[in-house]
């Protein structure tokens, strides 16, 4: 198979996929708008998992695991957030198959098996972890509940692409119950300031904080407050969402808790997730028309080392030295790879290292011995040079450092250049059409006009930023009073 890519220029969605599966990061199933996920993209989804779980843990979280099937009852519970999913929900009606008698060697579902209740297989937890926190809670004593669950679930998508929108997908979601609307009001903004600490200083990937507007709520959610991302081609992309839900889910499933005083009152609750879909986030954010360019706290393999040898005899010598430069870097925990595979020639090495994104390279041939010295090259930059091999282990760990930090500052240049303010809608739309990306405009606050503007031109509001001072203004479509800016843009 080929591994040069198409331009992002020429066809930014067919760049897209072809790296994806060029790559080695996952590829299309047997099963229609799913995924397997490959080793390497699973490799980088594990790093992401590593780091949000530990911060979920320092703040107090557990991890537990509830059922990936719903009692259609139970889904039904909370009426907002049943009418929300219906219509991307897979539903279990029956039990078992049989033998076809009228196709031998085909198997049909089995009329007496159908289940007494159907199941929904599901799209999200609230219902079964909310039926389930009803035995857990009888007083005060019992909260706050800070659970965390590492999952797989399931929405009927009629268009996929691989990462961003599949029919099942990985996450994580988290789901508190607290005594008090403060406490759970404060539970979702501190977990969307973790969401945005992890995309800012471990993805490399600079994100906007705020709140969505009504029509782009949680189903079920008072406020959704969320972290949105700006991608390459001038698209936003929702990178993780944490949802404030009052006493909705504590009504529906008459979750009460005896107070202090010896009252019985309704539990307070948030829910949150992130999901593969950052993967489809760290894709756009950074890579180029070489392939994948990582973050070096997201790539499996930090360092490469390749080997330029003709024999045995040379490649003895030059092993020696890259086991010796491994075993020094992995003692200050960087992540080392030995390429010393015989079948493919150090070209090839190196066009498929840079395709993955290895963020730096080092070359080792029988010149570079006798001079004491390697040859490095960085992913982000594709610059090489020759360093002298005693400095690698005082150099690397600064220098990934600063690939992460270039990275940031990269994308955050391409981000703030991308945030253009309009005061008409011709403005508006000419901004959409030429440039991209966010346009911060005032908006009167109402569903009816943001669903105007999103029928005449595909945008939604994908955040109201966090603002400290509010800005008089008039709505860049009714004309009507507005208090501050919002962004919109076209969006994954």
């Amino acid at each position: 198979m080929s591994k040069k890519l198409t331009k992002r220029s020429d066809d930014y969605s067919k760049w897209y996929n072809e790296l994806v599966n060029k790559a080695d990061l996952a590829e299309n199933s047997a099963v229609r708008g799913c995924m397997v996920i490959k080793p390497y993209g699973y490799a980088i989804w594990e790093k992401m998992q590593a780091e949000l779980d530990k911060k979920f843990k320092e703040t107090g979280h557990q991890n537990a695991y509830f059922p990936l099937f719903v009692p259609k009852s139970l889904f039904e519970a909370e009426e907002k957030n049943a009418e929300g999913f219906a219509k991307e929900c897979a539903v279990v009606t029956h039990y078992r198959l049989k033998n076809n008698p009228d196709q031998p060697g085909k198997l049909m579902v089995d009329p007496e098996a159908k289940l007494e209740e159907e199941l929904v297989v599901r799209p999200t937890s609230e219902a079964i972890i909310w039926s389930t926190y009803k035995n857990w809670i009888q007083s005060y004593r019992d909260l706050p509940i800070k659970i965390n669950q590492w999952a797989n679930v399931v929405r009927w998508e009629m268009r996929t692409r691989l990462f961003l929108r599949t029919t099942e997908f990985l996450w994580q979601e988290g789901h508190t119950a607290h005594a008090s609307r403060q406490e759970a009001l404060d539970e979702t903004l501190l977990i969307n300031d973790i969401y945005a600490n992890f995309a800012q200083n471990f993805m490399a990937i600079p994100v906007i904080k705020g709140v969505k507007s009504e029509s782009e709520r949680f189903a079920g959610a008072e406020e959704t407050y969320c972290i949105e991302a700006l991608m390459q081609d001038g698209k936003a992309l929702q990178a993780g969402t944490s949802h404030f839900l009052g006493q909705n889910f504590a009504k529906a499933f008459d979750v009460k808790y005896a107070t202090r005083e010896g009252g019985l009152e309704h539990v307070w609750a948030s829910s949150w997730g992130v999901s593969t879909r950052l993967m489809g986030a760290l894709i756009m954010t950074h890579s180029d028309d070489s392939g994948l360019v990582l973050p070096p706290n997201l790539a499996p393999i930090q360092v490469v080392i390749v080997p330029i040898y003709k024999g045995e005899e040379q490649l003895a010598e030059i092993a020696k030295v890259a086991h010796e430069i491994k075993e020094q870097l992995q003692e200050l925990g960087v992540s080392v790879k030995f390429d010393d595979r015989d079948n493919v020639k150090p070209g090839f090495k190196f066009n498929d290292y840079e395709l993955k994104g290895v963020p730096l390279r080092i070359a080792i041939g029988p010149k570079d011995l006798e001079k004491n010295q390697v040859e490095l090259a960085r992913r982000d930059t594709l610059s090489k040079s020759f360093v002298p091999k005693d400095k690698l282990a005082q150099m690397i760990p600064n220098l990934l450092n600063e690939i992460q930090e270039v990275l940031f500052n990269k994308a955050e240049k391409f981000r703030d250049e991308h945030i253009t303010e309009a005061d008409n809608f011709d403005a508006f739309k000419e901004i959409l059409n030429s440039k991209g990306g966010f346009v911060s405009a005032h908006w009167d606050g109402t569903s009816e006009t943001e669903d105007q503007i999103k029928k005449a031109t595909k945008a939604t509001i994908r955040c109201i930023p966090y603002i400290s001072e509010l800005e008089n203004g008039s709505c860049v479509f009714s004309g009507k009073p507005s208090a501050q800016r919002v962004l919109f843009a076209k969006a994954y």
